[in-house]
């Protein structure tokens, strides 16, 4: 029994030491070479909005650290590893009737696909969430297709409220849209 207790212990320490270090930031102005860098990649693009264009241009980034840079509080951040904008979050509240509500969006850089950084910043996110908006839900809508992303939120407690069967027009395909969702309650 010790024995497995040991390894397990490993194997947890291990597991921590593979997940890469990273910071939540405002976006600036000089994370615009990064961002192009990074955003412009199909594979990112085909599970964004078409507002998150590819290809993805100076012109695109300048508008988005624009856009991502005018609210207070600040509620989009960059994922930032070595000082190098590598992706980006945002917590974003909703108004009206669902103002309890709060959409959760990321995207992260593919060379940092599967090292921990996403579920860790969601998590940070989730935080940074449920203390600075009197909100009591936070949901995130993933492509069906989007296998990644969806154990990224089933990761950090969220859980799949609703299926919509080709809802989504992506690309000149349908695809499902999901909807994730974790409650203040249920943290």
């Amino acid at each position: 029994m010790v024995e497995i207790i040991c390894y397990k212990r490993k194997v947890i320490y291990l597991i921590e030491i593979l997940i890469m270090s990273f910071t939540l930031r405002p976006w600036n102005s000089n994370d615009l070479e990064s961002l192009v860098k990074y955003a412009n990649n199909p594979l990112i693009a085909k599970n964004m909005t078409d507002g998150f264009p590819h290809p993805y241009t100076k012109e695109n980034g300048k508008a988005f650290i624009e856009f991502a840079t005018k609210d207070k509080p600040i509620h989009i951040f960059a994922i930032d590893v070595n000082g190098e904008a590598i992706g980006g979050i945002g917590i974003h509240p909703q108004q009206d009737i669902h103002k309890k509500n709060a959409e959760l969006g990321y995207w992260l850089a593919e060379p940092f696909w599967g090292k921990g950084i996403a579920s860790k910043a969601v998590l940070q996110m989730l935080d940074f969430a449920f203390k600075t908006y009197a909100i009591e839900r936070v949901f995130a809508r993933p492509f069906g297709t989007n296998i990644g992303s969806q154990k990224v939120l089933e990761k950090c407690g969220f859980k799949l409220e609703a299926r919509f069967e080709k809802t989504l027009f992506k690309n000149g395909e349908f695809l499902d849209e999901l909807i994730y969702a974790v409650r203040r309650k249920n943290l």
